[in-house]
């Protein structure tokens, strides 16, 4: 066998360093974890189980054997179509939103009671069961229109009531729409329909009974003036005024000849030419 050379000897260690390093690169890599932002994951190893600390943000080195579960810690949402029946039996499809999300101090329990599909686990009979129960207990019209609100509260509080203890958040509940039955909508409709017409003929009624009200006003304010004034009224300040008004005819520059009442008792009417004097119209009988 032929003896090699230093320079040999080297080459073949650096090829045999390199064949190991890209041997065992792989399973370097696959020993790696990276948490993206606003989730954490949980560790399971065959040697270990489930690992009760959580991983955070973040690479983390762990066993090349290990499976990573993750879990998002930020608020979700969840679409659910409902069939419920109202109290009187007729059926409703309410089309809710819920809001929820993990609690980042008990993944470990998380994961080893329900593990990452909690939502389907837990979530979804427990929210279907509590909408039967508390829907049952209004009307449809109720639920549509004017305690929907109050509906979601009570949906709300109950559902937190029966997740209580998990290691899950509810944060809210809300019904995005009510399909009512067809024949109970055009019900509904026509109700409203003629409610909004009875509020426009009130308001017209209550307009002209104002109106009314406002000439009522009107006219006794011109009765008690004519009143006043009819008490202080005699022949002699009513000639005087007509014989004010004549004159300021009179100055008028397009006034010209103007014939008005008596000249005193039993007097002849006058005739006032604005060019000159006046003139009287006819000799006293």
């Amino acid at each position: 066998m032929a003896m090699l050379t230093p320079k040999e000897m080297t080459m073949r260690r650096m090829l045999g360093l390199a064949m190991a390093i890209g041997a065992a690169f792989p399973l370097l890599l696959s020993g790696c974890a990276i948490v993206s932002s606003g989730f954490a994951g949980v560790e399971w190893a065959p040697s270990q189980g489930t690992i009760k600390k959580a991983l955070p943000e973040g690479f983390h080195l762990v066993s090349p054997f290990a499976t990573i579960y993750y879990y998002d810690l930020r608020q979700q949402e969840r679409q659910a179509s409902l069939e419920v029946q109202a109290s009187d039996g007729l059926t409703l499809l309410l089309m809710t939103s819920v809001l929820y999300r993990p609690n980042p101090n008990r993944l470990y329990e998380l994961q080893t009671s329900l593990g990452p599909n909690y939502y389907d686990v837990l979530i979804a009979p427990l929210l279907g069961s509590v909408a039967r129960k508390i829907v049952g207990q209004y009307r449809p019209e109720d639920v549509w229109s004017k305690k929907r609100q109050e509906v979601e509260t009570e949906l709300l509080e109950a559902l937190k009531a029966q997740v209580a203890g998990q290691p899950i958040y509810i944060d809210a509940v809300v019904i995005r729409t009510v399909r009512l039955p067809r024949t109970l909508q055009e019900a509904i409709d026509r109700k409203l329909q003629e409610q909004q017409r009875a509020q426009e003929m009130q308001y017209v009624l209550d307009r002209e009974e104002q109106e009314a009200k406002r000439k009522e006003i009107e006219a006794n304010g011109i009765a008690n003036y004519q009143r006043i004034i009819n008490k202080t009224l005699t022949p002699e300040l009513l000639e005087w005024k007509q014989v004010n008004a004549m004159e300021q005819i009179s100055l008028s520059p397009n006034a010209k000849t103007i014939l008005y009442g008596s000249n005193g008792k039993g007097g002849l009417p006058l005739i006032v030419n604005t060019g000159g004097e006046s003139k009287e119209a006819g000799r006293r009988q």
